[in-house]
């Protein structure tokens, strides 16, 4: 069992959505943080085709239940007019809801209610290093991080079957592509371009669809939770920057998957780029899991002088690099960045043995990063 690092700082007594792309994990983190909770699951037939039928039944059940904990609903996007109940109930019963779900897009697409802020937004991403009792990093850039695929001697099986099912529900139902074909080929030229600026032309071209179409399509995996785009750090630049965002799917396993990767092997021509992802899945994560919410940015420069990632207002200045024997050539572009902003630290994220310090920069093994990260030493 996972210890998961979603924890739901802050609820208190309010309502909330849990959010997250499928097979994170949500319902089972749900019943192991509120086991005494109702528990409603649509995902089930005779539950969804019961409240679809009247959603009303849902306030009957509740007023004579009187429930005490949170009442969680699961997969609460597939019935959107249950919100109208759900928003009632809080409004004239006080009841407290946690409402999980893939996604909000098809509540939003049918303009569904959304509460109207009387729900905090919570999300869960796959695993994250800490979660891992005995955790491998050759494994986890393999398999990817959800749950089952970590742990499972088949991936690749588990990998496609996730992506039939995603282009099956999430696209079909709720985003309603016509041209799946052409949709099926932009997630794998997604992914040649996954940790990289996004050229919507080029993809568009390989695909044989519109720029336009390319930027939906883009949207529709957002907004389904299944990837997202890393922006520009562009504060008083003294240089002039790369302005436009990198694109990131949510998951090293889909990316390994979609562009069949193999075996990925310390030291290998990809391994660098998985390693990348890795420590930015990391990074995204401890952000929201920790409340700090802190902004996540990339630096980039007209020349080619690039920082992988810079956190919150420029406190923490973090680059990527899977050698195990760092030099200074390896700090050129964390350095360039000091020179340019009053970062407060500089980091250097490798397979070094031994942290070190060159310059200003401080050489950090990744595990002792991940250590000071999750530990709360790195930002606050």
């Amino acid at each position: 069992m996972y210890i998961r690092k979603q924890t739901f700082e802050g609820i208190g007594n309010e309502s909330a959505f849990l959010w997250g792309a499928r097979q994170t994990g949500k319902s089972t983190l749900l019943k192991q943080l509120f086991p005494d909770s109702m528990y409603f699951d649509l995902l089930l037939n005779s539950e969804f085709e019961r409240f679809q039928r009247n959603p009303k039944i849902l306030t009957e059940i509740l007023e004579y239940a009187n429930p005490l904990q949170p009442v969680i609903i699961d997969e609460v996007q597939r019935i959107p007019s249950l919100l109208y109940d759900v928003h009632w109930l809080i409004e004239n019963k006080g009841i407290q809801f946690i409402l999980c779900g893939s996604s909000p897009r098809k509540i939003l697409r049918q303009g569904g209610n959304l509460l109207g802020g009387r729900a905090i937004r919570y999300e869960l991403y796959p695993l994250v290093y800490p979660e891992i009792q005995d955790f491998t990093l050759i494994r986890a850039l393999n398999h990817g991080l959800l749950p089952r695929h970590y742990t499972s001697p088949q991936p690749v099986k588990l990998l496609s079957a996730y992506i039939g099912s995603y282009l099956q529900d999430e696209i079909r139902t709720e985003a309603a592509i016509r041209k799946m074909n052409s949709f099926t080929r932009f997630l794998e030229a997604a992914a040649f371009s996954n940790g990289e600026v996004v050229n919507y032309t080029n993809i568009a071209s390989e695909c044989g669809v519109s720029a336009p179409t390319v930027r939906e399509y883009f949207q529709i995996l957002e907004d389904t939770l299944i990837g997202r785009f890393l922006p520009s750090f562009q504060k008083k630049p003294k240089r002039r920057v790369i302005a436009a965002p990198k694109f990131f799917y949510f998951d090293l396993g889909l990316v390994n998957y979609l562009l069949k990767r193999g075996n990925i092997r310390f030291n290998s021509d990809i391994f660098g780029r998985v390693f990348e992802h890795f420590i930015y899945q990391e990074i995204y994560a401890h952000s929201k899991y920790s409340a700090l919410d802190y902004p996540v940015c990339y630096w980039r420069t007209t020349s080619q002088i690039e920082v992988d990632f810079i956190l919150g207002d420029y406190e923490v200045a973090v680059e990527v690099k899977s050698t195990d024997s760092a030099t200074h050539r390896h700090c050129k572009g964390l350095l360039s960045f000091g020179d340019e902003y009053p970062v407060k630290r500089l980091i250097l994220v490798t397979n070094d043995p031994y942290p070190r310090q060159i310059g200003n920069a401080t050489v950090m093994p990744w595990k002792v990063f991940l250590d000071q990260l999750w530990g709360g030493g790195l930002i606050s």
